[in-house]
């Protein structure tokens, strides 16, 4: 038996790798002192791995920004826009995933968006009519090099043929990708002839696209595309995550693989099934540990499970997480905020690890005291005061359907917001944060180590509150908001106020490139004990007669942007969660807040893989966005936004959702996300972005206006909105006020022509 990693955090225990790049960016740091400080982290993190009982390394799922992005290099799937001459391999990189690198001039970043249903973002791979494929992997040849000199067995890791298209962007159907299959096939050939050259044993071939509801053209694409590749003397490991591909299984086993990796996490997985229906000399693999979760495993009750699986495979069988590690924090050992008994219930990438190898031990010598020891707290936790709430439970026991409505239709919300609120044409808001500098970091820091005291800090934030109005009403915009310099992260921060949801120190997760959260923990009911914004917000609109928007995080991402507990249905959480965001929305009300925010960034990458499993996902979903909004007076503006969504998927789900006015990110797109909007009109005030937060380019006055009316083919007029395509905390003043002015002025120019 062996034990292997599937990935592994790249983004450093201390962040280092998001410090390194943005010290390049700022080019503070050269080329090579990026390069050589990645090469230090990559060893900290094989050596981790080592330590901690992996038998096979993983390599090549290490990435400055994304491993998808990656892959486009190594196949030099690069648009033209990015191909100058002049620039770097490293400044290719950085434009095609950002617009902008040292050096060179800004140009239209890439698409970027969710990975299947996690919080991390890939950039989308974009295909020309013909590809022209120059396949260069020296940078993974180097990190094999690199690892072997910490450990003989190593495995890299490339994401298969048919995903890398999958994830990729076209034009023409979904399926008219697939005449690109061959080319592509070509290049990864080439990518395989390169990795026999340099005597790699085994290959991880990552195609998480089996997991889906695949068409046919597609499933024949997998014969063809693996029935063409010559492997040599590679060992292939076809390796699926996320949820289940036992309806897949027996293509797969017709395909010349060596081995198959089965996620038995995520979805109920027949082994025995896929026992009998793969090869017999095949090596299989399953992820038996949850490598998007942070609760510590009963290796007790798996050991129970698996002692007859390993009675029939003995030496087939191979254990690991259920996918990459890189969706969970490096390690437990080093978090200093949470209290032993909770800590005594988590495990963290470098425990995963461990758990592996305590599992292993007892499967193969049949001594169960350490993994007895180990899961002890595990069986505690289900018995800890801490879990549960009696009042939490009651309440929702007592919800009907009607507290999930607001009292009257969209139709008679409008006229009277219209009446109450005396908003232009066009109106103009943001999305909630701004400009997240190093004085706010630093007071709230002073704050929480005690430096400052709370009256000191109160003080300090509301200087901050006032000068983001100030520059709102510089700028003229129509709605503010205060900013959020309070928050350090839209899910922390209500992670912080909200009792039954622990927040941590250290337990970083990369979202993209050097962008990283601290999911909270929810590790009992939920409740909300005392007011979260009502402060803030009601100093904040004290300052301005313009209406200044109350701005919350909603239930369902606070549950997606979390470690959720694993012992309730989701459903359940997020009623809960949806309770104690209504309770706060009434006080919001009580004090003569008009305009609310609900964000759902998270709401599509909620969904499950498997499209016969949307429907019941989208309509908890949307009953607790209700739920959370449903006691606000008609009066009362709800607005909420969502962005990286893929809205075919999901329009009528948020429709359902009966938000007054939704914002989405669409800039990158150059609206090509409102195509959705014509099959089923919306009905409701939409703002579809028209500024790309997620790039330093600044667009300029005519670049929105041509956004905006691209935009009006699909919105009246009287419903649309212009605002960014998210927060602008992660911007820079001077990029943000002339962007928000470019915004405004665009705005008023089509008033004026109106």
């Amino acid at each position: 038996m062996r034990i292997h990693n599937l990935g592994f955090p790249r983004i450093g225990l201390n962040r280092e790798l998001k410090f390194s790049l943005e010290q390049y960016w700022r080019a503070d740091i050269s080329a090579e002192e990026l390069s050589q400080s990645c090469k230090i982290l990559r060893a900290e993190h094989w050596q981790l791995q080592q330590q901690a009982g992996i038998e096979l390394l993983p390599v090549g799922d290490f990435a400055h920004y994304d491993h998808v992005l990656n892959t486009s290099l190594y196949l030099g799937i690069v648009p033209a826009r990015f191909q100058q001459h002049s620039l770097t391999n490293l400044d290719v990189e950085f434009n095609m995933a950002r617009g902008q690198a040292p050096g060179s001039c800004g140009c239209a970043a890439s698409d970027m968006t969710k990975w299947f249903d996690t919080n991390y973002h890939y950039i989308v791979p974009e295909f020309a009519e013909q590809l022209d494929i120059k396949v260069n992997i020296s940078n993974l040849i180097e990190q094999i090099q690199e690892a072997r000199a910490i450990q003989k067995d190593i495995k890299p890791v490339l994401l298969g043929p048919l995903s890398y298209l999958w994830l990729g962007t076209a034009t023409g159907t979904n399926d008219d990708r697939l005449r690109l299959l061959p080319s592509l096939l070509e290049g990864y050939q080439q990518i395989f002839d390169e990795l026999n050259q340099h005597n790699v044993n085994w290959l991880q071939l990552d195609e998480p696209i089996l997991g889906l509801e695949l068409n046919n053209a597609w499933l024949d694409a997998f014969k063809q595309a693996y029935q063409t590749l010559k492997k040599g003397n590679l060992k292939l490991l076809l390796t699926s995550y996320f949820a289940s591909i036992e309806q897949q299984l027996a293509l797969v086993a017709t395909l010349p693989f060596n081995g198959v990796h089965l996620d038995i996490l995520s979805e109920t997985c027949n082994v025995d099934y896929a026992i009998n229906t793969l090869p017999k000399h095949w090596v299989i693999s399953l992820g038996v540990i949850n490598g998007r979760n942070i609760w510590r495993t009963d290796l007790t009750a798996l050991y129970q499970q698996l002692e007859p699986i390993y009675e029939k495979l003995a030496a087939r069988l191979w254990l690991a997480p259920s996918c990459s590690l890189l969706h969970t924090p490096v390690d437990l050992d080093q978090e200093q905020q949470l209290d032993n008994e909770l800590k005594s219930w988590l495990a963290f990438a470098k425990q995963k690890c461990q758990e592996l190898a305590l599992l292993k031990k007892a499967l193969t010598t049949g001594e169960l005291a350490e993994i007895n020891a180990y899961s002890l707290p595990v069986k505690q936790r289900a018995h800890s005061l801490r879990i549960n709430d009696q009042q939490v439970q009651s309440r929702q026991q007592q919800l009907q359907d009607e507290h999930r409505q607001r009292s009257l239709p969209f139709t008679q919300r409008k006229s009277l917001q219209a009446s109450h609120l005396k908003l232009p044409l066009f109106p103009t808001t943001t999305i909630g944060s701004f400009p997240q500098t190093q004085s706010i970091r630093s007071i709230r820091s002073q704050w929480k180590r005690q430096e400052l005291s709370d009256a000191d800090y109160n003080q300090a934030i509301k200087k901050h509150i006032k000068d983001n109005i100030d520059k709102q009403l510089a700028i003229d915009l129509d709605v503010l908001v205060h900013g959020e310099p309070e928050r350090n992260d839209m899910v922390e921060y209500f992670g912080e106020l909200l009792s039954g949801i622990a927040v941590t120190q250290q337990a970083w997760v990369q979202s993209y490139g050097s962008r990283c959260v601290k999911p909270p923990i929810i590790f009992g009911d939920v409740s909300r004990p005392d007011v979260m914004t009502l402060d803030w917000i009601q100093y904040a609109q004290s300052l301005t007669s313009k209406p200044v928007k109350g701005m919350l995080t909603g239930p369902v991402t606070i549950l997606c942007w979390s470690f959720v507990r694993d012992d309730l249905p989701l459903p359940l959480v997020a009623e809960q969660v949806a309770l104690a965001i209504s309770d706060e929305i009434d006080d919001l009300v009580a004090n003569n807040i008009n305009i609310i925010q609900v964000d759902e960034p998270a709401i599509r990458e909620g969904m499950p893989l498997k499209q016969s499993q949307w429907q019941h996902y989208l309509e908890w979903a949307t009953r607790a966005f209700r739920l959370s909004c449903a006691t606000a007076p008609a009066q009362v503006q709800i607005h909420s936004h969502m962005c990286y969504s893929e809205f075919n998927d999901i329009l009528q789900a948020i429709i359902d959702l009966d938000a007054d006015v939704l914002t989405i990110e669409t800039s990158r797109s150059n609206m090509a996300v409102l195509n959705a909007f014509d099959d089923i009109q919306y009905p409701n005030d939409l703002g579809p972005g028209v500024y790309d937060i997620h790039s330093p380019n600044i667009p300029n006055q005519q670049w929105i206006i041509d956004l905006l009316n691209k935009a009006r083919q699909h919105i009246d007029d009287d419903r649309l909105w212009v605002n960014p395509d998210c927060g602008l905390k992660t911007r820079g003043w001077e990029e943000t006020t002339i962007a928000l002015d470019n915004m405004v002025k665009a705005a008023k120019t089509l008033r004026a022509a109106v």
